[in-house]
């Protein structure tokens, strides 16, 4: 919408750089350095790395490792915690601040590389915002997710050159990126719509009542 229209702008981008986001705050768990070393491995200029939240309560020692890894591997890593609010608002200097959800929309690629989660919120949302997500096997994923039959550029632990060369055919070739995304849309509803909730509380009501 008009609000979060100039969110492209707003975080430094160029109109034809790669938007690659990883919608996580900064903390080890969430395997940054994979989402740095992806983008090293793309050999393109035109990739950015967005990091949607900052660092805080697990201290700051991770997200200094994240920036010397991307000085490293000449990554262009864009931290925008400050520019990302639970609700829409304006800073202290008149900044607009935009929700994760106003993120989404512009994104090219979204990475998921978390060691642990406890289920996984921000894949949801990529695939409801039809973006192709990278993701690293968490347990959680491997249990109760993977089976579902999603079509992800999946790593195990690092990243190789077969999910490489994955996230370069999402991000080059329109009508593959538009096959995977749709398949994973279609996925998620039959088994993480509001309407498969209803139907399965509805089943567990009917069990306990009778």
């Amino acid at each position: 919408d008009e609000y979060a229209a100039d969110v492209r702008e707003a975080i430094g981008l160029e109109p034809n750089d790669i938007f690659i986001l990883q919608p996580t705050r900064i903390v080890p768990r969430k395997g940054i350095e994979h989402a740095v070393k992806l983008v090293s491995m793309l050999k393109n200029p035109r990739c950015k790395l967005v990091i949607s939240h900052d660092a805080g309560d697990e201290g700051y020692e991770y997200k200094h490792m994240i920036e010397e890894l991307a000085r490293e591997e000449e990554v262009d890593v864009r931290f925008i915690g400050d520019r990302v609010s639970e609700v829409r608002q304006l800073d202290a200097d008149g900044n607009k601040l935009y929700t994760l959800w106003d993120l989404y929309p512009f994104a090219d690629l979204v990475t998921y590389p978390s060691t642990y989660e406890g289920f996984g919120n921000a894949l949801l949302e990529a695939i409801y915002f039809r973006k192709p997500v990278v993701i690293n096997r968490y347990n959680i994923f491997i249990e109760d997710i993977e089976p579902r039959g999603f079509n992800l550029a999946v790593i195990d632990g690092f990243i190789t050159r077969e999910v490489t060369k994955k996230v370069e055919r999402l991000l080059e070739d329109k009508a593959f990126r538009d096959s995977v995304v749709d398949h994973n849309y279609r996925v998620a509803r039959r088994y993480y719509s509001y309407a498969t909730l209803r139907r399965n509380l509805r089943m567990l009501t009917n069990t306990l009542t009778g």
